[in-house]
């Protein structure tokens, strides 16, 4: 990645994070290393900068970056939940978590690991090469009602028993290998008027089996309470989401957080003695400008969320 590379909303999470010098930032997520170059550059030599990332071309990445920049650092090899858990039990507390959800434009070019309906390449979308499941296996065995459960909770897709019972209908003769075949099914399945409108007509189902076998959402409830503890009082958490499902989950823990006295509102005083743990950095979710979605189509769905912290767990 080159050293000038501006990740999305670069600016916004800089705004959100607040990052000074000698302080400690998690990068959760690591990817190409873009965001976590421009926090690095402000907590300096006296700071400290965790990433965390399970993919190995992140290792390769934060080679990159640990040579280029004044603070100190250190990767952890693993998915952010696992990643997140290995520092809260060894009690690191941090200035700063950030996270930067779905997959990595690194992970989306580098062909052969079939993340993209774009181009021919075989089927795969592992963001840990070395975990059993991939999106070939999945495609290949998984019976249809499963299947299409999958495209409807993780892609929203209307026409997920279709697409689902051609893959099925395709498979029996042959199995799909590659990411053209499986685009290949998903279009023959989907009604001619529907094709055009919305983007490509793969994009859908795309997004719900690399999810599936990454296991993101489950990744990500997971680690949103871990990242909170992870924090120290005054701390600031961060998200970046590229789809509903993914900001819902951030929104609803974040407004969770930040929410006070829940009792009814005719009793005289509080009884259930709660109190807001957080404070929403924005009044709401922040979005790429037109400019930065001009120069980066792939930012458009971005959203950003940030709170900080104002006391520990109840």
């Amino acid at each position: 990645m080159p050293r000038t590379h501006v990740p999305v909303l670069a600016g916004e999470l800089i705004e959100a994070l607040d990052p000074r010098p000698g302080q400690i930032a998690i990068d959760c997520t690591l990817g190409a290393g873009g965001h976590a170059h421009l926090v690095a550059d402000r907590i300096g030599p006296t700071g400290t900068l965790i990433a965390i990332d399970r993919d190995p071309l992140a290792e390769e990445s934060f080679a990159r970056l640990s040579a280029d920049v004044a603070c100190t650092t250190r990767f952890v090899r693993a998915d952010f939940a696992h990643g997140l858990r290995t520092l809260v039990e060894e009690g690191v507390r941090a200035d700063m978590v950030y996270m930067d959800l779905g997959m990595s434009s690194m992970q989306v070019d580098t062909r052969e690991r079939g993340f993209s309906y774009a181009y021919d390449a075989p089927l795969d979308m592992r963001m840990d090469p070395e975990q059993t499941l991939s999106a070939r296996e999945l495609v290949n065995t998984w019976e249809q009602r499963r299947l299409a459960r999958v495209l409807r909770q993780y892609g929203e897709e209307r026409y997920a028993d279709r697409i689902a019972a051609e893959i099925v209908r395709r498979r029996a003769g042959a199995e799909l290998t590659t990411t053209f075949e499986l685009v290949d099914a998903i279009t023959a399945a989907i009604p001619a008027p529907a094709r055009f409108g919305g983007g490509h007509p793969a994009k859908r189902t795309f997004q719900a089996i690399r999810i599936a076998v990454n296991e993101e959402l489950g990744q990500l409830d997971e680690a949103l309470p871990l990242a909170w503890e992870a924090l120290r009082t005054g701390g600031r958490l961060a998200a970046i989401s590229f789809h509903s499902l993914e900001d819902r989950r951030v929104k609803r823990f974040l407004a969770d957080r930040a929410r006070g006295c829940i009792c009814p509102p005719d009793l005289p005083v509080c009884a259930c003695g709660r109190t807001p743990e957080a404070e929403p950095v924005f009044r709401r979710s922040v979005v790429p400008t037109p400019g930065e979605v001009a120069a980066n189509p792939r930012s458009k769905s971005a959203r950003l969320r940030a709170s900080r912290k104002l006391a520990e767990e109840r």
